[in-house]
Parts: C-alpha cells; structure tokens; sequence
C-alpha cells in the first residue's frame, strides 16, 4: 500500500514508523527541513520538504498512485485543503484529517465533510479522542487502560500487578481452575519494558503489567480476582482547561451525573469561557495547579481521582505526584513525549495518557486490511488489539483455534457469536461472521490481517 502523510510531527512520525515497518510504501511530507531530515534518518521512508496541500508537492509525492492520504500537519485548514487536492486533482481513494478545531466539528456543519464538498473520508479529532479514553479509565479505577470492543460486550483491561495481587506466582492455565465462572483471557504482559508472550506454565510476576480480555459483565470480578477493589471515583479534580478537560467534564456531566467535577485552570479567560460552558454543579477555579493553597481549596486530598491535563507534561506529572501526596489516592496525568513513560509509574503516577497513542490507534483502523472492524495499539510497540469479522471463505473458518498456525504472540482474546461473548479455548472452533477479538505483536499484524481476508471467490 501506498500511504503519504502529511506532517512529520510526533503523530505522524510514529503512525510511517507502524506502516513502514510492515514494508507499506510510505512518503512523509513536511515544511520542516529539520523534522523530515529526522524521519528519512530513523525510518525507510520517502521524506519530502514543503506543504502538503500543495499540488507540486503531492505530485512529487507520487500522489496519482496513493491508496491513502494522511493529513495531520498542525493546522487543520492544510489538512483539509491537503485531502481535497488529493481528491480533486489525483483521486486518492481514502483520506484522513486530523482536526482540533471544534467548530468544524459542530453537528450544524455535519454536512462539511462529504464528496461534494469538503471529501474528508474519515476526520478525527484527537481531543475528542483522549477525553472518551480518559472517561473509559475513570470507569475502571485501578486500571490502567480499558478499551471496549464487540458492541462494547468485550472488555480489555490494562491491569498492574501489585505485590498483593493474590493470582501473581500462579501458573496460567491454573486461572480457570480458580475462577472457573470468569470469562478471561491473558492477552500479554510487559516486564521490565519488554514484552512477555506468554504459555500456560509461565506466571504473572509483581510489577508486571498485563492486558486481558473479559465480558463487559464481568469487569469489577476480573478486577477484584488482581486485588483491584477501589470504589469508583465520584469526586474528580482536572488539572488545566483546554479543550481536553472541557470534553472531559462535559462528558462526565452527561454521563455520570452522581459524580461531581472541579476544574482549575489558570488563564483568566479560559476559565471564566469553560465556567460558562458547563452547568453550575461543576465548580471552575483560577490559578497555578502547582499552588499547594489552590490545591487544598479544590479538596484534592477528599478526590478520587485528578486528572492532569495541562499543555505542559512536566506540570501535569508535578502537579499529579502533588495530588497524591495530599491524599489524593489515584492520579490520571497526560503526557506527550514517550521518554517520561518509563519513569511515572515509578514516581507514583497511576496512569499516563499518550494522545499520541489514541490518535494512532484511530488511524490505525482505517489502515488495517481484511475484515477488521476496530483497532487499539497497546503501549509503545508492544502490539495491537483487533477486533476481526470471520467471513465464510476466510482461511480460519471451521478450524478449531489449537489447529490455526499462530506465533506465540498472536492471542484470540474474545468472540462475539449471535450477540454472546464466547471466551476461547483451545478446541474452540471458528464460526462464519464470528467477531473475534484478537491481540497480535507488532510484528505479527500482517500475518493476523491475512488470517481474516476474504478470498476472490467469495465474490
């Protein structure tokens, strides 16, 4: 396939680094000398200087032969102007926007965005994005990631284990034994930074963090069986009012209306503008996150949760291990450069939102061939989460899962069978127009895409 972006920034850096490393042909288009010299140096792809709305530069790019256009440069008008030139002048099939500003996105103006207008095939808006990824976190207190998959029957939690964690030191398969009415599935861990792909004889360690997949019904048992208990947070101070934090509170507000919400933020402006746009019950405060006075006055140390969304990550880990220290037992912090990842768990932070990571997971999915319905990249390079149709003629159909050649790093998670959620086992047999949810390492992705492609005689 191929794929030119536009803009090499950190989102479109790590979005031709998953495309490239699965030998897709991949341009990368950006007006800074120095951000596409970095890209062409780290990664095998094409880099090219200038913008990526321009028809000169898209010509260069190889536009009339592009399958996919990927525009995620800074400005969303580039963006936009970027897909109807690949539209109009060299009839790229699919593109891709990323858009922050809201008031594209107001239901008034829905129909901006169609092939008589505006041809944007997908829009995405990573603000959006990372306020319904941290809403889903909220949920699930003691997680460290929850995404949902088939119609939302399947869950996929992101749990740490802690030294009192009563199933660490357990051989795997012995899990069913001791909660034989507990639909899950260990999908992989990560120690020590490194993937652990693991077989039925190995055992969960303190400190590892695992992801496995359960029936939404059963998320507070899972939860409880890896001594996660902590009541769900009704209590909940964000750090910082930008555009995140106010599609945050708003959903709080809608969706959860026995949980109350205080929001500090320091320009003025900016706070008096997010005051008016919620209801009363949400109390705005102005100030520094960092001033230990606004902290006490916004009763972290009486909150659940905080939740630190400010511009800038190093405020937003200082002011979470503040939090914490004022009582505060669990602190969500948002943080955009992947070199602090591995040290905020160690300082205390409980949980690190990467919207780089949530945008490429939504881009992810629409890149994704064969039947693949959804797409969630877990941690940084560990793997992905799919959810895949199983259409009649796909090679898997009517194979029991102990019979399908798969990489030990290729895990069926969960299957959506008539509406019910089926937890697999090895003579688990594949049914046409199953959904199944399936993790795979990174470097197994195209081996799982293949797995549910559809055959030409299908048509």
């Amino acid at each position: 396939m191929k794929v030119i972006i536009c803009g090499a920034g950190q989102v479109g850096f790590h979005i031709a680094k998953y495309l490239a490393a699965e030998n897709n042909d991949v341009t990368v288009i950006d007006q800074s000398e120095e951000l596409v010299r970095k890209i062409s140096d780290t990664l095998e792809v094409k880099g090219i200087i200038g913008f990526g709305s321009h028809p000169d530069v898209l010509q260069q790019a190889g536009a009339d032969e592009a399958d996919m256009l990927i525009a995620v440069t800074f400005a969303d008008e580039v963006n936009m102007t970027a897909c109807q030139v690949a539209h109009s002048l060299f009839n790229v099939p699919t593109k891709i926007a990323r858009i922050r500003s809201q008031t594209y996105l107001q239901p008034e103006w829905a129909s901006l965005f169609g092939r008589d207008k505006l041809p944007i095939d997908v829009v995405i808006s990573p603000e959006m994005e990372v306020a319904r990824a941290v809403a889903r976190r909220l949920q699930a207190p003691g997680a460290f990631d929850m995404i949902p998959f088939a119609d939302d029957k399947v869950k996929i939690l992101g749990l740490r284990c802690n030294e009192d964690c009563p199933v660490i030191n357990t051989p795997l398969r012995q899990l069913h034994q001791l909660f034989p009415d507990l639909n899950i599935s260990i999908l992989g861990m990560i120690r020590d930074d490194k993937p652990v792909y693991p077989k039925g004889d190995d055992q969960m360690l303190a400190g590892d963090l695992v992801y496995l997949a359960v029936s939404s019904d059963q998320v507070s048992r899972a939860m409880s069986a890896f001594g996660h208990e902590d009541p769900e947070a009704r209590r909940i101070v964000i750090f910082g009012g930008g555009n995140i934090a106010l599609f945050l509170a708003e959903e709080i507000n809608k969706n959860f209306p026995g949980v109350t919400t205080r929001l500090v933020e320091a320009d003025p402006e900016r706070a008096r503008y997010v005051a008016q746009k919620l209801p009363k019950k949400s109390v705005v405060l102005r100030g520094d996150v960092l001033d230990p006075e606004l902290l006490e006055e916004a009763n972290v140390g009486n909150a659940e949760a905080v939740v630190a969304l400010t511009n800038d990550d190093e405020t937003n880990i200082l002011s979470s291990l503040l939090a914490k220290r004022y009582g505060c037992p669990r602190a969500l912090t948002l943080i955009n450069k992947s070199t602090y990842n591995s040290l905020v768990s160690e300082l205390g932070v409980d949980v690190v939102i990467s919207p780089r990571m949530t945008t490429v997971s939504t881009i992810l999915h629409h890149v994704r061939r064969g039947r693949i319905r959804a797409v969630h990249s877990l941690s940084e390079g560990f793997g992905e989460v799919l959810e895949a149709e199983a259409l009649e003629t796909a090679p898997i159909v009517g194979k029991a899962i102990k019979d399908i050649a798969m990489p030990a790093s290729v895990v069926f998670g969960a299957i959506l069978r008539d509406g019910e959620v089926v937890m697999p086992r090895a003579n688990t047999v594949i049914e046409a127009n199953d959904r199944i949810v399936v993790f795979a390492g990174s470097e197994q992705i195209k081996k799982v895409e293949k797995m549910f492609a559809v055959r030409l005689e299908y048509f």
